[in-house]
């Protein structure tokens, strides 16, 4: 297994540790948003960090995408 593929997972389950949502709800909103694909495209920054950075970086991310216009 890759290094991105446990990243991706540890952020999805500690995402839905801090919101209380389930796991088929958050993988929905990641996918909803491409959180999935920030996080792949980021993993050489984004790994370092502690995992209240990273929820926060990751809410942060989907209201930027929330408030863009759909296409």
């Amino acid at each position: 297994m890759s290094d991105t593929v446990v990243f991706k997972a540890w952020c999805l389950e500690q995402y839905k540790y801090e919101h209380g949502m389930s796991g088929m709800d958050i993988i929905s909103l990641f996918k909803k948003y491409g959180v999935l694909d920030y996080l792949d495209e980021f993993y050489d920054s984004l790994h370092s960090f502690g995992m209240q950075y990273l929820v926060q970086e990751i809410d942060e991310f989907i209201e930027v995408r929330q408030k863009q216009p759909a296409q």
